[in-house]
């Protein structure tokens, strides 16, 4: 399988990645250790800090947009203002996870396809994984533009018309209303922002609305439930604080299972060393 993304080098607080045929420099809080090879750096293609507010370096070296591959899926990159590309590898793993459980359960069900819904959704990493499994999902985003840019990914990957809804809205009012309509789903997915503000300027802060967050995601599963993924780029939220608040939540889960999620880096140093990968986030899933 075709993998676009490659983590080349980390360290001193920053990481060095390739997005195809780019090669790019960015902040990493977490690489607390030495780089293996710091002069490589010199030959990204750009690099962006946060030293003196949010600066690129080189980003004219960038083009506009261009399409990589990973973990089977296409995307649409762009550097954005914020540093960030419209992507998030470090979810690799979690989207290998839930193309094949989704894909498994739509076979035991004889084809009929699970209903997904992707909270806080991104640019679709997780809405394209279930629907190359044979989901009907529904995407919930509360930036009109990431809702658009997920849709253009969803027609990279030829799935511009499968069972997907696209939904511009704060999450909370969306499960309130889904709620109150009845509407249930097999697999709720869920990467909630430390902080961030919905569609029409709502204030969510993870340390006082998550709570609410998972009350609702409880209120809206069906009868037979798949699975309920929580994932985390919150500094300070570790496996066993997901672990015990999904437990919580989720009494009648056959499992719940946590990890971190990490940049992989494919290489091995000099000499043969361990190659270093960067934590970048916790997930949590209970297994029904």
């Amino acid at each position: 399988m075709a993998d676009d993304y490659e983590l080349i080098d980390s360290g001193d607080g920053r990481k060095f990645e390739r997005f195809g045929r780019q090669t790019l420099v960015r902040p990493c809080s977490q690489a607390l250790w030495q780089p293996r090879d710091a002069a490589s750096w010199s030959r990204a293609t750009a690099t962006f800090d946060r030293e003196d507010g949010n600066r690129w370096h080189g980003r004219g070296s960038l083009p506009k947009e261009w399409t990589i591959e990973t973990a089977g899926i296409r995307f649409k990159l762009s550097g954005t203002d914020f540093g960030h590309l419209g992507i998030f590898p470090e979810q690799r793993a979690q989207w290998k996870w839930i193309r094949e459980t989704v894909a498994a359960r739509m076979s035991a069900d004889g084809g009929r396809r699970p209903q997904v819904l992707n909270l806080f959704a991104y640019s679709g990493g997780s809405t394209l994984a279930a629907a190359l499994g044979g989901a009907e999902a529904c995407h919930l985003d509360a930036s009109r533009g990431m809702v658009q840019w997920a849709r253009d990914n969803a027609a990279l990957n030829g799935l511009q018309d499968h069972p997907i809804r696209w939904i511009t809205d704060d999450v909370h009012k969306f499960l309130r209303r889904e709620i109150r309509r009845e509407r249930r789903y097999d697999a709720v997915i869920f990467d909630p922002p430390t902080f961030g503000r919905g569609a029409n300027g709502e204030m969510y802060k993870i340390e006082r609305d998550l709570k609410e967050t998972i009350d609702l995601v409880r209120g809206v599963l069906s009868e037979r439930p798949l699975f309920v993924l929580f994932s985390s780029h919150t500094p300070g939220l570790s496996c066993i604080v997901a672990e015990n608040i999904m437990s919580q939540a989720f009494p009648k889960a056959r499992r719940v299972e946590s990890g971190e999620m990490l940049l992989e880096a494919a290489s091995a140093g000099a000499g043969g060393a361990a190659p270093r990968h960067c934590p970048s986030g916790v997930y949590c899933r209970a297994v029904f």
